[in-house]
């Protein structure tokens, strides 16, 4: 077998690919971009490819996609703990808990101070109830929630049970606070950010978020979708 066909058959048998996913990219169209590549650069016509476990498109960091028959592998890396690092906005909130959305609702955030800010992170750890955002990928009667709130329809969502592992503030330049998070699966940053807020009496939004590590993968290991690219060449090149 030459080496063209090797790589074709290595994707076919199945590949685990650590993305740094951009911001403004959806999880999506990571994924697309993988299949458009085998597709023209390998010659591959016909392959799964999926991701395990989406960022939003406001969000950048690590994405695992997997080709093949790697994808029977995705659910056991979506069920992998995650870690984040980001900032949290006070004083002001958004629909979206993000800046999908406008920043609205100004408060004071005068009473804020370190001590306060470090003894309510550790209000967040362990197991949580917690309410998912309005904009959000949660089915209502077959539709996004996101679809139902761009729409200003009123909806309530159910809490799901999350686990927080740990959730420190590293750094602080108000009205942002710099946090690193490890959480479960099915954690929502947005609503951690949002209900961060309310327990500090300021409202908060998500400003920026990164995920760093999926259980041992790291970010750090992770190849951006340019140098895909550059990397995987047509077999007659």
């Amino acid at each position: 077998m030459d080496k063209s066909n090797e790589v074709r058959e290595s994707f076919i048998s199945g590949r685990v690919l650590l993305i740094d996913k951009p911001v403004l990219w959806t999880s999506f169209d990571v994924v697309n971009k993988v299949k458009s590549l085998l597709r023209y650069r390998l010659d591959i016509k016909k392959i799964r490819v999926g991701h395990a476990g989406t960022l939003d498109p406001l969000a950048s960091g690590l994405l695992i996609v997997c080709t093949g028959k790697a994808t029977k592998q995705i659910e056991q890396y979506q069920g992998l703990e995650k870690r984040y690092t980001g900032t949290i906005v006070l004083g002001k909130t958004t629909p979206s808990c993000d800046l999908e959305t406008i920043p609205e609702n100004q408060r004071s955030i005068d009473h804020i101070t370190p001590e306060l800010l470090q003894a309510t992170v550790k209000e967040f750890t362990g197991v949580q109830e917690q309410i998912p955002p309005l904009y959000s990928a949660k089915k209502i009667e077959g539709e996004r929630a996101y679809t139902h709130a761009r729409q200003g329809m009123q909806i309530r969502l159910k809490p799901n049970r999350v686990t927080i592992h740990s959730f420190e503030v590293t750094g602080i330049q108000l009205p942002e606070v710099m946090f690193a998070v490890t959480c479960s699966k099915g954690t929502y940053i947005r609503a951690l950010a949002r209900d961060f807020g309310e327990r500090l009496g300021t409202g908060a939004y998500l400003g920026a978020l990164r995920r760093t590590h999926i259980g041992n993968h790291s970010v750090a290991d992770a190849m951006e979708p340019h140098e895909l690219e550059a990397t995987w060449q047509r077999p007659d090149n």
